[in-house]
């Protein structure tokens, strides 16, 4: 069965949908069958990775609704390991009528009991905010990784997204885990950067991945050409971080299955 993992943080611009593309593009280069869920209505992951979401039928929401099976909304990308659960706008309804459906909390994680067989990972693009459909991936998912940018102000919010990994867990998803925190944005000429490293290293410890993302002109110029880094620069430094990043998660889940 596949890794879910949501890429989760309820603070916006700290590089959690460039993760989420980058990450699942990055895997399936490496013969991991993968699928990428955006949940955010935004659908910035949809767009990032190359699809219009003005031309999509089906969509993560009538899955969400149980209008359709997952199966029906999933679309192929330019990576042949790669596929897309995509989102459209119409996707900010399901807050709402997530509230009045039996079992809200488990929509997404039934949606894809049915399809998670058919890869080896799935990552979930959550929305910058902590409402039902980030709740919904956290209940999905047997890991989060939370992306953290390297200012002060990031650091403010990273005890509220734990805060609400810990709740999911006691209540909700027993099997829950931090997968990691990634640094993300980190510019090396600038001090705050290195002490950011550093407070976050020294107080989490192994919960935080190896790998850190720089600050990187392709890295951000990618998304509007619909391509992940790797396909757009793969010899820049984001393209080499994210690399080395999915190593990382490559190599944790082997840990844990040996």
């Amino acid at each position: 069965m596949a890794k879910i993992l949501a890429v989760a943080n309820q603070k916006g611009g700290v590089g959690k949908t460039t993760t989420a593309i980058n990450l699942a593009a990055c895997l399936a280069a490496a013969e991991q069958p993968t699928l990428l869920v955006d949940v955010d209505p935004q659908a910035n992951a949809t767009t990032g990775i190359g699809v219009d979401p003005r031309t999509v039928k089906a969509h993560i929401y009538h899955a969400l609704l149980g209008l359709i099976p997952a199966a029906e909304a999933v679309l192929p990308t330019s990576l042949p390991a790669l596929q897309l659960l995509p989102a459209r706008r119409e996707l900010v309804g399901a807050e709402v009528e997530l509230v009045e459906l039996p079992e809200r909390e488990f929509r997404l994680k039934r949606a894809l009991e049915a399809i998670e067989k058919n890869y080896a990972f799935i990552l979930i693009d959550c929305p910058p905010s902590l409402g039902f459909l980030t709740l919904n991936a956290l209940v999905a998912a047997a890991g989060v990784i939370v992306p953290l940018q390297c200012e002060y102000y990031a650091l403010e919010g990273l005890g509220q997204i734990l805060e609400t990994v810990r709740l999911c867990r006691q209540q909700l998803n027993p099997q829950l885990e931090i997968e990691g925190i990634l640094l993300t944005m980190f510019d090396s000429r600038v001090n705050l950067s290195e002490q950011v490293v550093r407070e976050v290293r020294g107080h989490f410890g192994k919960r935080v991945f190896q790998t850190v993302i720089p600050r990187n002109v392709r890295l951000g110029e990618a998304p509007s050409h619909g391509k992940p880094v790797i396909l757009y620069d793969i010899g820049c430094a984001g393209a080499d971080a994210y690399l080395r990043l999915a190593q990382e998660v490559l190599d944790g889940a082997a840990a844990r299955a040996g």
